[in-house]
């Protein structure tokens, strides 16, 4: 599974030689979170069927409108093909996979994280209403946005994402979404309590 498919979606299946995908899962329909989706055609090549997308409804009308061409009535050889599942707050399967919704506000606008196991994955998001957090409770890996250390209007900044993350106190958490405005990997690390960390690309983490 996938959270979001992003600019560099290509770049990312190649580099980590992924040849399986079961779905993505969307967690809003700004650009950087959905451009890449036109490169599961790949994927619709090797396994003869379409790709499952679940995402709110709003996003999956974004998602027709972003990819018109591929659900025209008369199609070209070799676009995408989608299977847009609309999800809302309830936790649904896929395969024999629980994911659990986690519904957040990006300034005014809706978006889901997601929470799969003892993972939560939470990103583009200023506010997480109290029955979110209680489903992320005792996740034992969480993975929050942060852009800056100055308060923005959509996204937590450092010290607001901090908070939300000791109330959870999960056994490690992740601070991602970061731009270069949050300052070096390094000496923000030592900022930070100890559970605490900047995600960088290519981390991989044990589950």
């Amino acid at each position: 599974l996938n959270i979001d498919a992003g600019p560099d979606f290509r770049y990312q299946l190649l580099r980590e030689k992924i040849t399986r995908l079961d779905g993505v899962l969307v967690t809003h329909c700004h650009k950087d979170h959905i451009a890449g989706l036109d490169d599961v055609r790949s994927f619709n090549y090797l396994y003869k069927k379409a790709m499952p997308i679940y995402a709110l409804p709003r996003d999956i009308e974004a998602i027709h409108r972003e990819f018109s061409y591929a659900f025209a009535e008369v199609r070209y050889r070799g676009v995408p093909e989608f299977n847009t599942i609309p999800i809302g707050h309830e936790p649904f399967y896929i395969n024999d996979v629980e994911i659990i919704p986690l519904p957040a506000l990006h300034m005014k606008m809706e978006v889901l994280g997601f929470r799969i196991g003892d993972f939560s994955y939470l990103t583009d998001t200023n506010y997480v209403p109290g029955e979110t957090l209680a489903r992320m409770a005792g996740s034992k890996v969480v993975v929050m946005n942060a852009l800056r250390k100055r308060p923005h209007p959509s996204h937590f900044c450092l010290e607001e994402a901090v908070k939300v993350l000791e109330f959870l106190h999960p056994e490690q958490a992740y601070i991602t979404h970061i731009s270069h405005l949050l300052g070096f990997h390094d000496e923000v690390e030592k900022e930070l309590p100890g559970f605490i960390h900047l995600a960088y690309d290519r981390l991989q983490i044990d589950l």
